[in-house]
């Protein structure tokens, strides 16, 4: 699947699970966060769509996806990211813990 395409999605089922996406440019990695009651997801128009990815993937996860129609194709490459994403989390912790 396309970067693009797999992008696209995740931007779908984010506001499917009641999120509004802005993509802004600065000097900031982006996340999720809650402003005035209203769910927000800042993405960085300068990164690379697999951050921007990794980004929406990371809020996926939290919104317990066994409970989301996940298009079989999106939701294995989801699985392979929320897999990297919690090796490097992982390793992270195991590097602040060695400091």
């Amino acid at each position: 699947m396309k970067t693009e395409t797999f992008l696209m999605e995740l931007e779908s089922l984010c506001e499917k699970g009641g999120y509004t996406i802005r993509k802004e440019r600065g000097a900031f990695r982006g996340d999720q966060c809650v402003i005035e009651g209203e769910k927000l997801i800042v993405i960085n128009k300068n990164k690379p769509t697999e951050s921007q990815a990794a980004i929406l993937a990371k809020v996926l996860k939290s919104l317990n996806p066994d409970e989301t129609y996940i298009k079989p194709a999106v939701r294995k490459e989801l699985e392979k990211m929320w897999e990297r994403l919690d090796r490097f989390s992982e390793e992270d912790i195991t590097e602040e813990v060695q400091e």
